[in-house]
């Protein structure tokens, strides 16, 4: 895995995208059909407002952009300061830094829209280089892939910058006692699975369970919380815009940072629906399952 993307990422990006449109997407699309219908009902029911043309259109762009972000990723191996800085620009990183200095750590809440492996960068862009930005990531079953995505992570962020989900606990109490600042990029639209506890509200036309963790972290530590909100101009660039949640997570009620990054993910996919993992069995599981 990891030689096969050393070799691709030598490539030029015109070369990887003229690969990306002539082989990976009609692969996925037309010959292994990917996840085709279950992206399809994930789209459809989310928007029973759209024409059945509009849904087709949106799963068509969304296989597009998915094939892109694999080429990106591939790329970004080899990829500058200067490059990363030409494929996403982000916006009010001043308030970041701001919380991160204030606060001593700030949880950044992304889903998984536009290019979310970028965000990593945002490492390079502090002025203040005392912030260290950390990854929390889940495992994947295939070693050699959990290995390359790790080491492609962290060439961006330094190294030791990825946390696996089940060791965050354990990490962040050592990142407080150690007096360093830090922001916590988390990934936070994952689906529910059974035996445990989620909160539930209506997402997309669907009832959907949220994991709380990124809630019980900011107010266990008194960390500030602020929502990733990931748009794309054009193709291969992004624009990451910090927008604030919470700067004292205490004084919140119950499940409010939960609720705000539900509702500013949905905003956000409405903007560009094909930018979100369609793909992703977010609703497998009911209220009354987990």
């Amino acid at each position: 895995m990891k030689i096969l993307i050393k070799i691709l990422s030598l490539l030029p990006m015109c070369v990887l995208y003229a690969l990306a449109d002539g082989l990976i997407y009609p692969l996925m699309f037309y010959v292994v059909r990917y996840r085709r219908k279950l992206s399809y009902k994930n789209i459809r029911e989310s928007f029973p407002e759209k024409s059945e043309d509009e849904i087709r259109t949106i799963q068509k762009r969304f296989y597009h952009h998915l094939s892109d972000v694999i080429v990106e990723i591939v790329k970004s191996y080899r990829a500058s300061k200067e490059d990363m800085e030409r494929n996403i620009t982000f916006l009010n990183l001043d308030l970041l830094q701001q919380l991160a200095q204030q606060l001593g750590g700030v949880i950044t809440m992304l889903g998984h829209i536009g290019n979310w492996e970028y965000t990593a960068d945002v490492q390079r862009r502090w002025t203040d280089p005392s912030i260290q930005h950390y990854n929390v990531y889940r495992r994947l079953k295939n070693t050699s892939s959990d290995t390359a995505m790790t080491q492609l992570r962290e060439k961006r962020s330094g190294k030791g910058s990825c946390i696996e989900k089940n060791s965050l606990l354990r990490h962040l109490i050592r990142i407080k006692q150690s007096k360093q600042k830090f922001t916590l990029g988390l990934i936070a639209d994952q689906k529910p699975s059974p035996g445990n506890d989620y909160y539930w509200t209506d997402f997309l036309n669907h009832d959907t369970g949220f994991l709380g963790g990124g809630e019980v972290l900011a107010r266990k530590f008194g960390l500030g919380v602020v929502y990733v909100h990931i748009t794309s101009p054009k193709r291969g660039q992004y624009i990451a815009r910090v927008d604030l949640i919470t700067d004292n997570p205490a004084q919140t009620d119950p499940y409010y940072i939960t609720e705000q990054f539900a509702r500013r993910l949905e905003a956000n996919i409405r903007e560009q629906p094909e930018l979100w993992l369609w793909t992703h069995n977010r609703w497998k599981w009911k209220r009354d399952v987990v």
